[in-house]
């Protein structure tokens, strides 16, 4: 059974509303797709991005394709641990984050990606034998958002190329051992030149270490979000980023691991949030759906001005009409506006398309609403993979205390 309006309406009813719903097969799909665009590399690691969508299930659904994982928090470690993945198969690449928190990582196998000088060169003197990763900020904006573009010169992620040589010379005082080296661009890479220009810059950069193992390329490939959207183009990119790859191993002296971070491309578009409209309302301009939802559900549209096609699952087939989509939170909470969408009646089921990446993982309490449930979509049958919170979980760690009458002196 495919995903379709009739497949989400079931499930909504089965589950409730607000939810969100993942689609399998589109994982497995994608996973593939970058897989098969890369298949002329002898040594290949797809580590996903937690942060992109963290539900234990889904990231067991990732290590059966033969996934590795990319984490920026000991907690996101310790997900990843408990979906069962190997402690060598998960890269840990924090930003700002304590010493000491980079050692408890370490101690537990993880790979370790240090993105600034003063914690590798504190790191290497006090573990010089365990092997680090450096992620190395090339300057290049390859992504089409400031907001989601890390590679630009004013970024906070990253060890500027330009600091090289402070680098190299923590490395030789501290005798620490090199094991990779990373980059990462930012999201919805547009330009595949302006990528493997910053390939060039970090093949420079991997020449200065003669133990490499691996070089991560990190990931930000763009999905389309709405009809004939411009997406990156893997098959492309894998042609001549493959090609230029293995010349570079050749001119190295030995094969390294070619790695990919990618969390979007892989999720993106498997998730669909379905959410009740509660109330159709007309101003003297505007014609507002509000649902039971806000950007406490999903935050990208207000956080990001990120597109979400909209359909109504109600009444796929109605004439459309010019809506502005909005929630139930006390704040300006725009989902879009002046949007085509077929004829809404209070207590259709709308549904926010490319809802699998930072949708879920960036929702919040706000307002004291809770969070929805998940479902995982396999195998033609929906599987409930996080439960609704109650209230219950909002007060769970609050501690009430009994409080004096105040004193008030005049």
């Amino acid at each position: 059974m495919k995903m379709d309006a009739k497949t989400l309406l079931q499930l909504a009813e089965e589950f409730g509303n607000p939810l969100y719903v993942y689609d399998a097969e589109k994982i497995q799909t994608q996973y593939h797709k970058l897989e098969k665009a890369f298949s002329k590399v002898k040594q290949l690691r797809i580590n996903y991005a937690v942060k992109a969508l963290s539900n234990i299930s889904v990231l067991k659904l990732l290590k059966q394709l033969g996934s590795g994982l990319d984490t920026v928090s000991i907690q996101e470690v310790q997900l990843g641990l408990m979906a069962g993945y190997q402690p060598e198969k998960i890269i840990y690449t924090p930003n700002g984050v304590s010493l000491e928190e980079i050692e408890e990582v370490a101690a537990l196998g993880v790979q370790i990606n240090i993105d600034n000088l003063s914690v590798l060169e504190q790191f290497g003197a006090k573990h010089p034998s365990v092997p680090v990763c450096i992620r190395i900020n090339p300057h290049v904006m390859a992504g089409g958002n400031s907001n989601i573009s890390v590679g630009h010169i004013d970024s906070k992620f990253g060890i500027s190329i330009h600091q090289l040589p402070h680098l190299l010379r923590i490395v030789q005082n501290t005798g620490m051992h090199i094991n990779g080296i990373h980059m990462h661009t930012g999201s919805d890479i547009l330009d595949i030149e302006v990528f493997l220009y910053a390939a060039e810059i970090l093949f420079d950069t991997a020449k200065n270490f003669k133990e490499l193992e691996f070089i991560d390329f990190g990931s930000g490939f763009k999905v389309p979000y709405k009809k004939d959207d411009i997406h990156t183009d893997i098959e492309e990119l894998g042609k001549k980023l493959s090609k230029r790859y293995n010349s570079f191993c050749a001119e190295y002296g030995k094969d390294l691991t070619l790695c990919f971070e990618p969390g979007k491309f892989l999720v993106s578009e498997a998730g669909y949030f379905i959410a009740k409209v509660n109330v159709v309302k007309q101003t003297t301009s505007t014609v507002f759906a509000g649902v039971d939802s806000g950007f406490n559900h999903l935050i990208r549209p207000m956080l990001y001005g990120s597109y979400h096609h909209i359909e109504n699952l109600s009444n796929p087939k109605g004439k459309e009409r010019f809506y502005s989509v909005v929630g139930y939170i006390c704040e300006t909470d725009t989902f879009a506006s002046n949007r085509r969408i077929a004829e809404i009646k209070e207590g259709d089921l709308l549904c926010f398309r490319n809802s699998g990446a930072y949708c879920f993982s960036m929702s919040s309490n706000y307002n004291s609403r809770v969070r929805p449930a998940e479902v995982l979509w396999y195998n033609g049958k929906g599987h409930l993979i996080r439960k609704r919170e109650t209230f219950d979980d909002i007060i769970r760690n609050q501690v009430v205390i009994d409080l004096e009458p105040a004193t008030v002196k005049i």
